[in-house]
């Protein structure tokens, strides 16, 4: 993706904190020649040569999958965003769009047997852990699961690169960042109050 040089960001654990924190992510690869993109949950790990992987599953019914094997694909992780309005700055500009994503690229594998049932036990696991009576994989009873099991197909995505950006103003002088942080806080809503705290962060 094009990232303008103030708003790319290279940390590796940073990247991997966001990418954990913003896991439901959209899969894009071709099929058919054309563009398909798939809206699903991922879980970053690494492999046994210390690789990031991401690991998820798609609908047997949903035909990406079966062209993916030998193809790049484009994993998009997106954080918050919001509106930056022009009026906001002591000085005449155009309005602007202030945001947080991760791009990652990769090459995919198929997960059967074991690998799958992993996969989908390690994804359950991290989000029901703050559930007041949490589900398993472990607690189903085994002939649902099986059934279950049978419409998913597991994709192991092994990443060779991440591209980061964070357009956060920073090419803002201080009064001005100030001011949009300002008027972040004063709009209210979730993306807004989350780009505001960023911002703050990150300066």
């Amino acid at each position: 993706m094009y990232i303008n040089p103030f708003n790319r960001h290279d940390d590796p654990t940073e990247i991997q904190s966001f990418v954990q924190q913003n896991n439901f992510a959209i899969l894009v690869s071709q099929v058919d020649g054309r563009p398909w993109a798939t809206h699903i949950p991922m879980m970053l790990g690494q492999n046994q040569e210390g690789q990031s992987v991401l690991s998820t599953h798609v609908a047997r019914a949903n035909p990406q999958w079966r062209s993916l094997e030998g193809q790049e694909v484009m994993v998009i992780f997106a954080g918050p965003n919001a509106y930056i309005s022009s009026s906001w700055y002591d000085h005449e500009n155009v309005p602007t769009w202030n945001y947080t994503a991760v791009h990652a690229y990769g090459q995919v594998r198929i997960l059967e047997g074991d690998a799958l049932v992993e996969s989908i036990s390690q994804l359950v696991n991290h989000h029901e852990q703050h559930s007041e009576r949490p589900v398993s994989v472990e607690g189903m009873t085994p002939a649902f699961f099986k059934r279950e099991l049978r419409a998913l197909v597991g994709l192991e995505i092994l990443v060779t690169e991440f591209q980061s950006v964070r357009k956060l103003s920073q090419n803002r002088d201080d009064h001005n960042h100030s001011q949009i942080v300002d008027q972040l806080e004063k709009r209210g809503d979730a993306g807004s109050v989350a780009i505001a705290e960023e911002m703050k962060t990150r300066k």
